[in-house]
């Protein structure tokens, strides 16, 4: 068995030409997606990076591996303490570690685990190769070392080899010589100046008057097609040519790949899976060029899967059930021969794909972001429930409701319209947090330890700086509604976190 799982960091599903998008930015994804199957549904358990890899890898939610935030205690594993063994549970457990059970060799081409210090991700890979460039590399750098493993490992019998690139990540910054693929080209048709103005005099990190933080300068400056600020639809349509751009190079370097394992004689005989660890929001909840949120856009994830013999990952099929991504590593694991550990969060819908039937698909999910807000949301039928213990200085409701079926940009909050789904969505959340902290080995939440230090890591002990800026950018009553929100902040109480 041979799988290539691509990992484009930070993509939207609804910026693919096979899930609908006007653009043309991913011939080659299309291309697998016309052979294998797409899933409509699949999100991301925990966000934004190190969170979602985390649960990918070890086969848990973030509530149960510990793992929901960039920095403080959150951004690594729960200790096993007295209980851990020779080995600890991710490296005997992990998504890599079952390959390898399984007599499959399995590398990772990434700098991943460097960028954030998360070298659990390595646990169960017989091989690391890393560019070095701690995320700031570009595709060329990846696909150089992506040819050389092809060229040397690609006949062998058995292999899982994950290829990850951070295009298009912020800041977008594909090389000028690649050209404006979508200079004459309209930008997507929800996003009017009307969008814009509502949201110039938004708060937040990464609002509309401060794209690469908490500021309109800074390092983002020296990349040319990354906006500092949107005051002009001119900079809002290079936003979005700047992200398109970059999937459009990423999509370039996956075509470089599967011609090289074709060159090699065994793309037919290999599973190609694309996918990413999160999204983009580009205006969704007052948010630009990050992923900030337990919403739609940062944990809705694409799923393509391209398995040779697997009647229900051929054909261009469409499975459209909700899944986390958790479930497609444990399909996947089945699909190869391999075992499901039976603490993973992971379900396996691997006998129907090779039943040749559409899985169905969960419920409902529970979604989690502890990186630059505290939140958690609940996706069930066409609605998303989000719940916010921390709102990150961007001034959300505490709770939101979103028919994102009906208004997927989430502009409208149905809150106070919808008492009952509401209900119903809050019941869900907090039944999937008992049973998550019941099966535990910690029994705690680290969204509460989260707060106990004082909020998501990014945010943490920056707003007395930033209310100075709303100030002399006319938001005053925001400074002092954030300020008033947050008054361990306001007194300076909270040590400061963030880069």
């Amino acid at each position: 068995m041979r799988l290539l799982y691509i990992d484009i960091d930070t993509l939207r599903p609804d910026h693919l030409g096979c899930y609908g998008y006007h653009r043309n930015t991913s011939p080659n994804i299309d291309a697998v997606a016309n052979r294998g199957v797409r899933f409509e549904s699949v999100y991301t358990s925990d966000s934004p990076c190190l969170p979602s890899r985390t649960a990918l890898g070890a086969g848990q939610f973030g509530i149960r591996n510990g793992v929901i935030g960039h920095g403080g205690a959150t951004a690594e594993p729960f200790s096993e303490g007295a209980s851990r063994g020779f080995w600890s549970r991710i490296a005997m457990k992990s998504w890599a570690r079952q390959f390898r059970n399984a007599g499959i060799p399995t590398t990772t081409i990434s700098t991943f685990a460097e960028r954030h210090a998360a070298y659990h991700w390595l646990a169960g890979f017989s091989e690391s190769i890393n560019v070095g460039k701690g995320g700031m590399e570009i595709a060329d750098l990846v696909t150089t070392q992506a040819l050389d493993w092809i060229e040397r490992k690609a006949r062998t019998p058995d292999w899982f080899c994950h290829v990850h690139i951070w295009d298009p990540h912020t800041p977008y910054r594909t090389p000028a010589d690649f050209g404006d693929p979508f200079e004459g080209e309209p930008i997507p048709a929800w996003y009017t100046d009307e969008v814009r103005a509502r949201h110039w005099d938004l708060p937040g990190p990464h609002s509309a008057q401060e794209i690469s933080g908490f500021s309109d300068k800074g390092y983002y400056e020296s990349f040319l097609r990354q906006p500092m600020s949107i005051p002009d639809m001119r900079q809002v349509k290079a936003m979005f040519d700047g992200y398109d751009t970059g999937i459009r190079y990423a999509d370039l370097h996956v075509g470089r790949w599967l011609n090289a394992l074709a060159d090699a004689g065994v793309l037919d005989e290999t599973a190609i899976m694309i996918s990413s660890d999160h999204g983009e929001t580009f205006g969704e909840l007052g948010t630009y060029c990050d992923h900030h949120f337990a919403d739609e856009h940062v944990n809705h994830v694409p799923l393509i899967l391209d398995w040779p013999g697997v009647p229900g990952a051929q054909g261009g099929r469409v499975a459209r059930g909700k899944h986390y991504h958790l479930d497609i590593a444990a399909t996947t694991l089945e699909l190869a021969g391999a075992q499901v550990p039976s603490d993973w969060d992971g379900i396996s819908f691997a006998d129907d794909l090779l039943q040749g039937r559409e899985p169905s698909g969960r419920d409902h999910l529970v979604l989690s972001h502890g990186a630059w807000t505290a939140q958690r949301s609940v996706r069930f039928g066409d609605h998303l429930y989000i719940r916010t213990l921390h709102d990150g200085f961007h001034g959300l409701d505490d709770e939101m409701l979103f028919d994102v079926v009906q208004d997927p940009h989430e502009q409208t909050n149905l809150f106070s319209q919808k008492p009952q789904l509401v209900a119903e969505a809050s019941h869900l959340l907090e039944s999937w947090r008992d049973n998550c902290l019941t099966t535990s080995g910690s029994g705690i939440d680290p969204m509460d330890t989260l707060m106990a230090e004082g909020g998501p890591w990014h945010v943490r002990g920056r707003l007395l700086g930033y209310a100075e800026r709303l100030r002399v950018t006319g938001r005053s009553a925001w400074a002092e509604d954030l300020l008033a929100k947050h008054p361990r902040e306001a007194i300076g109480e909270i040590p400061r976190g963030g880069f």
